[in-house]
């Protein structure tokens, strides 16, 4: 069977996709990306995704891979972030596989994440508890124990100090710039939220993904945790290819039980 799927990542300003070749764990095409339309309810995504496809040739059976950003439960959207709140309750793969003529695999798009770091990157071929955070507009974190994903853990909700406020506003990198923090400060920070997390799961390895880790340098040292924190390695392009690698195994599974 061929080691290529389509990934596809949907974000709140920008929808973007490639094929990807599954043996490099890299993009095979230069990626496309189209504006999330405004409003972004469900029609008016599908039809954007069908869009960026019909851009790419590429062979009818080919697995389409969709980051979301809400918890997917069996293929349905049960929250909502960053798009419109019309997703809530809509069965996601049957409409874009409906739209697009693919199969599609919809997953939330921290797990989609830390599928490309697992695959491909620095949580390859490790066993044990592996915890991949993304720490952006907000906080994503994805779980694995030997290499399997439990998904949609939303780790970054955990209530803040017993405030109503959760870590996420507390340490995502929205908030070191809205706050206006040094590396020092903004690491203290991150030294409760990960302290939290090793209580919890105790991981054998923490992966920091998200654009602030090209400058893991200025914080990751300055974290004191039992486990290694490392950067991310996939960064710019883990949505797409972790997206791919898991519509890649879930068509070939499915193909499997079919027969």
């Amino acid at each position: 069977m061929s080691k290529a799927a389509f990934g596809i990542d949907i974000g709140g300003s920008g929808i973007k996709g490639a094929p990807v070749d599954l043996k490099k764990g890299e993009l095979s095409a230069d990626r496309l990306r189209i504006p999330t339309p405004q409003p972004s309810t469900p029609e008016a995504v599908a039809d954007t995704v069908a869009e960026l496809l019909d851009a790419f040739t590429i062979d009818d059976d080919l697995p389409v891979g969709v980051t979301f950003p809400a918890v997917i439960q069996h293929g349905v959207a049960m929250t909502a972030a960053n798009v419109d709140k019309s997703w809530i309750g809509t069965d996601v793969d049957s409409l874009l596989t409906e739209r697009t003529g693919h199969d599609v695999f919809v997953v939330n798009d921290a797990d989609a994440a830390g599928i490309a770091e697992m695959e491909f990157g620095a949580g390859h071929k490790v066993k044990g508890v592996v915890l991949m955070t993304t720490l952006g507009t907000g906080v994503g974190t994805a779980l694995f124990n030997d290499g399997e994903l439990v998904p949609n853990t939303e780790l970054g909700h955990i209530p803040f100090d017993g405030e109503a406020e959760d870590w996420e506003k507390h340490v995502a990198d929205s908030a070191r710039t809205r706050d206006e923090l040094d590396w020092e400060a903004w690491a203290e920070r991150l030294q409760g939220y990960y302290s939290v997390l090793e209580l919890l799961f105790s991981p054998d390895l923490i992966i920091v993904g998200g654009g602030v880790s090209k400058k893991h340098k200025h914080f990751l040292p300055l974290l004191d945790l039992r486990a290694p924190i490392v950067p991310a390695q996939t960064r710019n392009e883990a949505g797409i290819i972790g997206a791919a690698a898991l519509a890649r195994a879930a068509h070939k599974k499915a193909k499997k039980h079919a027969s």
